[in-house]
């Protein structure tokens, strides 16, 4: 190899070295949504804290992550949000027929989520054409904490972004809404079995139960919500279902399975 070349093939390197700690960065501030100072997303990606600045800035210019003012740390930037917004047709067009087939197959409304502070907001659904069903608009907001969606979804993020995100104590929709503590322990739970459950915890009377969708585009929940009076008989069905529809999703967009 000439010198020009290993020149080249070093530069090539350098460039490959600094995207990978910009990721990491970022990935830090998005399981981070309440803001990171220097020191902590130093400290998280095992970065000097110099580096971590230079990046910082760089990123910072591109508004892929703003300053959250005198108080000092940073979040993810508006660009990051623009381009998540860019992505969702994508997310849509690529779910869409998955969520169709679940329906289908179990005869309840279904719906794709994400989670935008600490409410799980709906992207996509497919209602079910059956006289007694659960009917619910594109872009409603429910609370993450009371709704299988949101559990999901809260399930994956760090215990300090969490505790950041949950009231204490939680707003109280129906008797069976769950005290912080016991929401806590369940989403150590959701961890471990995959599966996310509501019980008439924000509506009495229905149910609904969810996975994590872990795409290139992000973190999505897919929901089964049916009466209660049809979902607990069929609980085990509808677990099933979900977890054949993850699998199905994942591996059409590009995510590996995980490792059981």
């Amino acid at each position: 190899m000439s010198q020009h070349e290993e020149i080249s093939e070093s530069g090539k390197h350098s460039g490959i070295q600094v995207i990978a700690r910009a990721a990491a960065i970022m990935r830090a501030l998005g399981s981070n949504p309440q803001g990171l100072s220097l020191a902590a997303i130093a400290q998280l990606v095992d970065l000097p804290r110099s580096t971590v600045q230079r990046i910082i800035n760089a990123l910072e210019e591109e508004f892929l992550v703003t300053a959250l003012g005198p108080s000092g740390g940073f979040r993810l930037g508006p660009a990051l949000g623009q381009l998540i917004s860019q992505t969702q047709t994508d997310i849509i067009s690529l779910v869409r027929p998955h969520l169709s087939a679940l329906s289908e197959q179990l005869q309840e409304s279904v719906c794709l989520s994400s989670l935008v502070g600490d409410k799980t907001y709906v992207v996509d659904r497919i209602v079910a054409e059956r006289e007694l069903r659960v009917v619910f608009p594109i872009g409603i907001n429910a609370p993450a904490a009371a709704t299988a969606s949101g559990k999901a979804l809260l399930a994956e993020l760090s215990e300090d972004a969490i505790s950041a995100l949950l009231p204490d104590p939680l707003p109280v929709f129906t008797p069976m809404t769950l005290a912080r503590e016991a929401l806590l322990e369940q989403l150590a739970e959701i961890k471990a079995c995959e599966v996310a459950v509501d019980l008439g915890e924000y509506i009495e009377g229905l149910c609904s139960f969810a996975v994590l969708l872990d795409t290139y585009l992000g973190h999505y929940a897919i929901a089964v919500v049916a009466p209660s009076s049809r979902a607990m008989p069929r609980r085990e069905a509808f677990q099933q279902a979900l977890l054949a529809c993850k699998q199905n999703i994942e591996r059409a967009i590009g995510r590996a399975p995980r490792n059981s």
